[in-house]
């Protein structure tokens, strides 16, 4: 059985997350509710980071990059999407952020018709 990591602290981003859909709906778009998420995490006196850049290196040489939407006490990457399902480039998108980033936890959030649904991904 693999570890649970962050529990206490998983648990409260992803409540934050349905109080933005509870208050804001479905149909707005991922800009629109990172700003809503950005708002209830001042509120509430997270730690977080929101665009994030990391760059995209090899050899020491950087050649892209890439912005995480939040990063959560330095140790928890959020990432937003607005659709119906996962699609299995969310799931690899978020586990290389983790791998290049150092970081063992990460959530995907949907915001979809039907609510808000949730996806842990760890390295």
């Amino acid at each position: 059985m693999s570890e649970l990591y962050y529990k206490d602290l998983s648990y409260e981003i992803v409540g934050i997350c349905y109080d933005a859909f509870n208050e804001l709906g479905y149909g707005l778009r991922e800009k629109e509710y990172q700003k809503a998420l950005r708002q209830l995490f001042e509120d509430k006196n997270f730690s977080f980071k929101e665009q994030v850049y990391a760059p995209l290196q090899i050899n020491n040489k950087k050649f892209g990059s890439q912005y995480l939407d939040f990063l959560i006490d330095d140790k928890l990457i959020l990432e937003l999407k607005v659709r119906r399902y996962p699609r299995s480039a969310d799931f690899k998108q978020i586990r290389a952020y983790l791998a290049r980033n150092g970081i063992k936890l990460g959530i995907l959030v949907l915001f979809t018709p039907n609510g808000v649904e949730t996806f842990r991904c760890v390295v």
